[in-house]
């Protein structure tokens, strides 16, 4: 490879959790390395916290239009930033649970084992925690895998009208839990915020970006320390990669080729680590095609791009007569359907069911902008704002398993999507167990005799939960990554977002990517001595 100032020792594609932590990891080994990011910093300004902007007219979300395979067309939920989606995430981190990691039997199929298991990760995740600031608490959550370290961060207190919540499903049996959330926020005993606490009990919170930099996200976490401690650490925004090139063996990536300001560069490294999530990165594999790739880069299995995952999400919202006034909403989790009746014996059922969490707190408009006016002949005297104060917001996550045939895909230069959902039965019978706990600890329905809950599935274009369009495995027929993550058919390429998962589980994936991050650095650090 030529020198000069567009050779460097490593490029990271990709400023999203995975990418920006490996180069947090890094840049400690003193190599060049270049970070590419296809955004820019996601600007401070008044409507971060404009529910009309942000969710309304979609302000911070890739200006694109992709496929679905009904031949609709939709806009991916996709954040091109410097900190990627995390900018907008939930900042809700989760380490798989210990079973996640074997073979789980579901109503419509079983999800994969994966080729290593938690104990190889569970070093990471305590790293991960700890970077990333996890406020949580150990021991309440029965179905949360052994740790070596507690969370590195006390537990954000529950607000009174959450409190109560708690004590309504531990009276009923349940075990809820303080979520474990990334964010830089200081209170005291009474849940009262100290006066430099960066994050703020306000409601813009899960899906809006931090107006404060409150939220643990991966600009503010790793991009921007890293680029302050450390000078052979470069960022390059406003910079999109077109399609990496091999060598004429085509082991070797050779060069990046990237568009600056309408200019199209090479790059050069020894090693490349691609990190633009599951999505971006198969789509970047797949028009990387030569004469030595020709179905895509790396895509000798046919697996590139494959067996996409996104969780089988929903938000539901639950109207109560008792107003809850609660600012900070999103501090407890619910576990106890997770598992099929023989792990979970709150769940009846053979099968898994998911995941229950509190979202963001809704306001007046984000009612109005979801789709509920429908619904206000039920309620002819009252206004969005007041549904809003009587709201208490839920956010369902059931497994989802990966399938061939759900993938992302170029037809005739157009983006294509192809999702077919699965586990239904197990989403709907994990909303019904919702709805029969609200009846059960004092959240009553408004009207409707105690039945007026409505919720509205995540549609295609929510992509928030992306993974496995590249899964990692030992067979290089099967798998498009190996055990290190690296490219079977490529020497120096790396993958360090979702795509590598085999499977899903039932809670959000970030900490397992920022884990896996932290793993393939690590390895990376060691090859280039």
């Amino acid at each position: 490879m030529a020198e000069g100032a567009d050779r460097y020792d490593i490029i990271i594609v990709g400023s999203g959790p995975g990418g920006a932590t490996a180069a947090w990891r890094l840049a400690p080994t003193g190599k060049r390395i270049l970070l590419i990011e296809r955004g820019g910093y996601l600007p401070r300004e008044r409507e971060n916290w404009d529910t009309h902007e942000v969710f309304g007219k979609a302000r911070y979300q890739a200006d694109e239009n992709w496929k679905s395979a009904d031949g609709a067309t939709f806009k991916p939920g996709l954040h091109y930033w410097v900190g990627g989606n995390s900018k907008l995430y939930g900042a809700a981190l989760f380490r798989l649970r210990e079973t996640d990691f074997h073979g789980v039997r579901h109503v419509d199929g079983v999800s994969p084992e994966w080729p290593l298991k938690y104990d190889v990760f569970e070093p990471y995740y305590s790293q991960a925690e700890k970077l990333y600031g996890v406020h949580g608490v150990r021991d309440e959550d029965p179905t949360e895998p052994w740790a070596s370290a507690p969370y590195p961060k006390p537990p954000i207190r529950h607000e009174p009208r959450i409190a109560e919540l708690a004590d309504g499903l531990k009276r009923e049996g349940l075990h809820p839990f303080h979520l474990p959330i990334g964010a830089w926020i200081e209170e005291d005993e009474n849940g009262v915020i100290a006066p430099d606490s960066p994050c703020l009990r306000c409601d813009p919170f899960d899906g809006y970006p931090s107006l404060t930099n409150g939220k643990a996200d991966a600009q503010i976490v790793c991009v921007d320390p890293t680029l302050k401690a450390h000078p052979n650490v470069t960022l390059m925004t406003g910079a999109y990669v077109e399609r990496l090139l091999t060598d004429a063996s085509g082991r070797t990536v050779s060069g990046v080729e990237t568009m600056v300001a309408g200019e199209r560069r090479v790059f050069s490294a020894d090693i490349v680590l691609v990190a633009c999530g599951a999505l971006s990165s198969a789509l970047l594999f797949l028009r990387s095609a030569n004469d030595k790739h020709p179905r895509g880069l790396a895509n000798g299995s046919d697996q590139v791009g494959r067996n996409y995952m996104r969780h089988n999400n929903a938000t539901v919202l639950a109207i109560s007569r008792t107003p809850n006034p609660t600012q900070f909403q999103k501090t407890l989790g619910l576990n106890d359907f997770y598992h099929g009746k023989a792990l979970s014996p709150a769940n009846a059922w053979e099968f898994p069911l998911g995941h229950i969490q509190m979202v963001g707190k809704s306001d007046g408009a984000q009612v109005e902008l979801e789709g509920m006016p429908s619904l206000l002949h039920w309620l002819p005297q009252k206004p969005f704002d007041w549904i809003a104060r009587h709201s208490i917001d839920f956010w369902l996550t059931t497994e989802d398993l990966p399938r061939p045939e759900n993938r992302v895909y170029y037809r005739d230069g157009v983006t294509h999507l192809d999702v077919v959902d699965t586990n239904g039965e197990s989403a709907a019978r994990l909303r019904e167990q919702l709805r029969a706990i609200c009846d059960k600890v004092d959240i009553h329905p408004h009207l409707l005799d105690r039945r007026l809950y409505f919720g509205k599935d995540v549609p295609i274009g929510g992509t928030a939960h992306q993974a496995g369009t590249m899964r990692f495995g030992e067979d290089p027929l099967t798998a498009v990554l190996d055990l290190d993550c690296r490219a079977h058919e490529l020497d120096n390429l790396y993958v360090v977002d979702a795509s590598f998962f085999p499977s899903i589980g039932a809670v959000n994936p970030t900490l397992t990517l920022i884990a896996n991050a932290l793993r393939v650095a690590e390895i990376v650090a060691k090859r280039i001595g």
